[in-house]
């Protein structure tokens, strides 16, 4: 089982998503397992505040990097009552395979082959920016690694989190109905389903003659692996 953590300020705007369809099914199955953290509950003050200005001026705000770290804390040592962020230490069980990811325009691409790297851990924990970015102690002495889905910007980390979770779900035995239906292990290639005639749009005669040999040559050709 992976049990992914997601901390962010949004935990409502991605929560209906992870119940439904695929992974709603291997959360019940107990392949995969959610843990929404609501950043906001660690932050500091009577308002719990999350972010400040930036050192150096410029617009907009930065999440601060206290109630990152005590997020962070309570997903790796949840039986600690340190109240105080400065006196947290990020320590990871010796028990459990864990890596910190933190979601940043700066970060390595990630793709299938990060996906597969990734559903060998037993618990990843996924930083959500916001705002204009995460107090950069947070890359350097908190996350283990930077990703980015591509060369764009997003408001938030929600999405490539929601990203990340379904692409290495799939990865991991009986979260998908067939291993086959894995891409790289069937590749990428044109599908077809019913009606065999659309006005003038038709399948391809070699789909419907039933030589597996020859529909096979067929996806190769047309597809990529």
């Amino acid at each position: 089982m992976i049990t992914f953590h997601i901390i962010t300020l949004f935990p409502e705007a991605i929560e209906d998503y992870l119940h439904a369809s695929i992974l709603g099914r291997a959360e019940k199955e107990k392949i995969i397992k959610f843990d929404l953290v609501n950043l906001r509950k660690f932050g500091l003050g009577l308002h719990k505040k999350v972010d400040d200005r930036p050192f150096g001026g410029g617009p907009g705000m930065v999440l601060k990097i206290e109630p990152i770290i005590a997020a962070v804390g309570s997903i790796l040592n949840p039986k600690s009552k340190i109240l105080n962020p400065k006196q947290i230490r990020i320590s990871k069980s010796k028990k459990r395979k864990t890596r910190i990811i933190l979601f940043s325009t700066r970060g390595r691409v990630f793709t299938q082959k990060e996906a597969k790297r990734l559903s060998r851990y037993s618990d990843l924990v996924f930083i959500c920016g916001r705002y204009e970015g995460v107090d950069e102690r947070v890359a350097k002495h908190i996350a283990d690694e930077e990703l980015s889905l591509g060369d764009f910007v997003l408001a938030g980390g929600e999405l490539p989190a929601l990203v990340a979770t379904e692409a290495v779900s799939r990865h991991l035995k009986g979260v998908l109905g067939k291993y086959e239906s894995l891409e790289d292990i069937k590749g990428f290639y044109p599908v077809y389903t019913r009606p065999e005639k659309f006005g003038r749009w038709k399948v391809p005669k070699v789909l419907l003659g039933g030589n597996h040999k020859k529909i096979a040559e067929w996806r190769r050709k047309r597809g990529n692996k």
